[in-house]
């Protein structure tokens, strides 16, 4: 192996890289635009979303109360519910968003409520609709505070205090450390920049294969003075390259759409809630999980450069490819479902393992072991794939595949 034919070929493949279109877009453009669309953009779009349904005055129907004028009228004087007629066809307009919601009124209920009987209020709506859930909660809201009053009523008339149906408050008081509150709150970036060091070597590895087979440059790189080892090597150098770049340009892009967007969110607040917020990520944690993606772009640039040698053409090497997003989602999906924790046997997983200690070590949790254990597993399955793509390449049936 010689270092001046390995680092002569990956200038070489650099420049060509740097000249693809699609490869720039993978390695720079998306990385970049990808984490503040996540952060501000997502955010305020769903405050935007959020702030037009609670500003909407949803339509809701009474069903039956022709006995109970005293909750018919207060629903209707209610300034953030608007009633519409009953109709027997209730659940379709509900389904059809006609309107938000329903509430049925048992018979009797006015009396009841006088002379002290417990009243079952049925409210109808629509399971997951944003806009539905807030109108069922506004009809909620209501008769929880008709019901309060009607308990302190009852007190005042009894010379009692309000205290005697509340003996006991709880209160609660976040025990971890901000450094732990945000490592929840942003326990997905890890596994956003693992997709991306794929999602950025994709395209420079068809192209230093596939790519080089359907222009017919393959066979003149091979007639160069160059062993194969150093070949594979620059190739190698190239496409993990462009996977770093990627994760680097992720994470830097984290840093900064995080700040603006806290900055942006402490503007929108009152002073005296800003303590809360004052949540900031460590830059050695975020540097630490640079360090544990390390081997898995070691690993993902030897298997995808191994793939897609074994193409023929440049779309067949995408149809292998674009797949293996799939698999990388899979396990990273697994790694942020809750109660899923990290222990010796997901410490071996790929993909679980990486993501897991991101996150832990973003919480400002370092579990020493099982960081060595993954560090270690991690490079080892780099350097099977490693292997596998330089053997690939010293086979002419790959090689030069028709």
């Amino acid at each position: 192996m010689k270092l001046r034919d390995i680092g002569i070929v990956y200038r070489k493949e650099m420049k060509d890289t740097l000249r693809d279109r699609r490869a720039l877009i993978s390695m720079i453009l998306v990385p970049i635009l990808i984490m503040p669309l996540l952060t501000i953009g997502l955010g305020a779009l769903t405050a935007e979303i959020l702030g037009r349904a609670m500003e909407e005055i949803p339509k809701v129907m009474i069903l039956g109360g022709d006995d109970s004028p005293n909750i018919s009228a207060e629903l209707r004087a209610a300034p953030d519910i608007r009633v519409v007629p009953a109709s027997a066809d209730y659940a379709q307009e509900i389904e059809d968003k006609r309107i938000r919601a329903a509430v049925e009124i048992p018979p009797g209920f006015d009396t009841a409520l006088a002379a002290g009987i417990p009243s079952t209020v049925t409210v109808y709506d629509y399971a997951g609709d944003l806009k539905s859930g807030l109108a069922a909660d506004r009809l909620r809201k209501l008769f929880r505070d008709l019901g309060d009053r009607t308990v302190h009523q009852r007190l005042q008339a009894q010379h009692l205090p309000d205290s005697l149906i509340h003996p006991i408050e709880v209160k609660e008081q976040n025990a971890a450390s901000p450094e732990k509150t945000m490592g929840q709150i942003i326990g997905i970036v890890p596994y956003i920049v693992i997709l991306l060091c794929l999602t950025g070597a994709i395209y420079p590895a068809i192209d230093l294969t596939a790519g080089e087979k359907e222009r017919g440059t393959m066979e003149t790189i091979l007639t160069s003075p160059v062993a194969r080892t150093d070949l594979v090597f620059g190739k190698f150098l190239t496409v993990l390259t462009a996977s770093l770049a990627t994760a680097f340009l992720a994470v830097v892009s984290m840093g900064v759409s995080f700040g603006i967007g806290r900055e942006l969110l402490l503007s929108a607040i009152a002073p005296d809630q800003a303590a809360s917020f004052a949540l900031s990520i460590n830059p050695g944690s975020v540097a630490a999980v640079f360090v544990m993606v390390l081997p898995l772009a070691v690993l993902f640039s030897a298997a995808l450069l191994a793939l897609a040698l074994c193409a023929k053409s440049y779309k067949e090497a995408q149809s292998y490819l674009q797949p293996l997003t799939i698999v990388i989602v899979v396990p990273g999906v697994v790694s942020l479902l809750p109660g899923v924790e990290l222990n010796a046997r997901l410490a071996l997983i790929p993909v679980i393992n990486t993501s897991l200690v991101s996150k832990e070590i973003l919480m400002g949790t370092y579990h020493w072991h099982y960081i060595a254990l993954i560090f270690v597993s991690s490079c080892v399955y780099a350097a099977a794939a490693l292997f596998i793509a330089t053997r690939l390449f010293e086979r002419e049936d790959v090689l030069f595949r028709t």
